[in-house]
């Protein structure tokens, strides 16, 4: 009968154990999971705004010694009007750049964003900082084989297209491949970003690859064999990215780019890049 007592209390005892070792993990990842607030006031208070851009020649690159790129400018001038500590960081997937968004990693997404219903449902956006499209970039006649160049979307079909792993060309060309109503072959690069791919298009190394108009343009100026004059997509507004429980943070922001850019700074800093 002791024995059968004692035996009931060490199971009693074990199980309660056990409930209490399950309680305290769940209590641990719950607390893991919760993610305080950082709006604009907590960004003010602590000093620091985290933002992430792309490493190409609109968002930070590097020339000589000097660290260059719109975003980079923009982000300097917003350093010095809001009083804060620029702490900047480079991932060019945009899809890890939203993720880093929502797990606050970052505060701000300050990169060019084609605006989409898709997007919106989950993040907030400023005002627009430009307008752009996304172009076919293929070679010239003279550069390919007398080839002429494509102008109708239907002729894309059964054709490679070499874009940036995690580009947002992706989205579009899966679209277009739908609209056309065949296949467009999209080959996710992970090694080169999309000026690397401009310029092997020019070299003759692959024959297709999508690039935004205005970085284009600017492309097309040192790169003679490119032509860029078939568009992919129609006119896009483009913004930056914040968190949608960041609403003062994205007046704040919007009331900055507001009054930045219709100063001379601004003037100086678009004409540099676009």
């Amino acid at each position: 009968m002791k024995f059968k007592k004692r035996r009931n209390l060490y199971l009693f005892l074990l199980l309660a154990a056990l409930g209490t070792m399950i309680l305290l993990r769940y209590i641990s990842r719950e607390g893991e999971s919760v993610l305080l607030p950082r709006d604009y006031n907590e960004i003010i208070k602590s000093g620091e705004l985290n933002v992430v851009t792309d490493y190409n020649s609109i968002g930070y690159f590097v020339s000589g010694d000097t660290a260059r790129g719109f975003q980079l400018e923009m982000m300097q001038a917003l350093e010095e009007a809001w009083g804060v500590k620029l702490n900047l960081f480079l991932e060019n997937s945009l899809d890890e750049n939203l993720e880093g968004l929502l797990e606050q990693r970052y505060d701000l997404v300050a990169r060019n964003i084609p605006v989409n219903i898709r997007l919106k449902d989950t993040f907030a956006f400023t005002d627009p900082l430009t307008l752009n499209k996304q172009v076919l970039v293929q070679r010239k006649t003279l550069f390919n084989d007398s080839i002429e160049p494509i102008r109708q979307h239907l002729d894309l079909a059964k054709k490679t297209i070499h874009v940036p792993g995690e580009s947002p060309a992706i989205l579009r060309l899966n679209n277009l491949s739908h609209e056309i109503g065949d296949t467009i072959y999209v080959m996710e690069d992970p090694t080169y970003e999309t000026e690397q791919l401009v310029m092997m298009v020019a070299a003759g190394d692959i024959d297709f690859t999508v690039c935004d108009e205005k970085v284009a343009e600017r492309l097309a100026a040192s790169l003679p064999e490119i032509d860029i004059e078939t568009d992919i997509s129609f006119t896009q507004l483009e913004s930056w990215a914040v968190r949608r429980d960041s609403p003062q943070l994205l007046d704040s922001l919007n009331s900055w780019l507001g009054r930045f850019k219709d100063t001379l700074a601004f003037k100086q800093i678009f004409e540099m890049y676009y």
